[in-house]
């Protein structure tokens, strides 16, 4: 019988993908951007035209804002001193339109 071996998340690599993401995925930023500047009434939903600058990350305590954390919870996912929940890695997933398995590193 073939033995069963248990697979670890690495959350320290996992971690820095987050951060990568935070800093480089457009589709997060977009996002993002619409989740807080919708609520406001200064989003007209229309990304391709959008008047605010895309070209900048967003930052930790934007992030935190849409997730309803603190913006230290959001520094400590990135540096991977403490894990992503299921569901707050699904909805990161879902929101940079990149699967999870892309997101999630595993120890060797």
């Amino acid at each position: 019988m073939e033995e069963l071996k248990r697979k670890f998340i690495d959350w320290k690599r996992t971690g820095k993908n987050l951060r990568l993401l935070r800093n480089d995925n457009i589709e997060l930023r977009r996002k993002i951007c619409r989740a807080l500047k919708y609520e406001n009434g200064n989003c007209g939903g229309d990304c391709q035209n959008c008047v605010y600058e895309m070209d900048n990350s967003i930052s930790r305590a934007e992030l935190a804002a849409v997730f309803n954390v603190t913006e230290s919870v959001v520094f400590n996912w990135e540096s991977g001193r403490t894990a992503v929940s299921l569901d707050d890695l699904l909805f990161y997933s879902q929101i940079a339109d990149v699967d999870l398995i892309d997101i999630v590193e595993f120890c060797k």
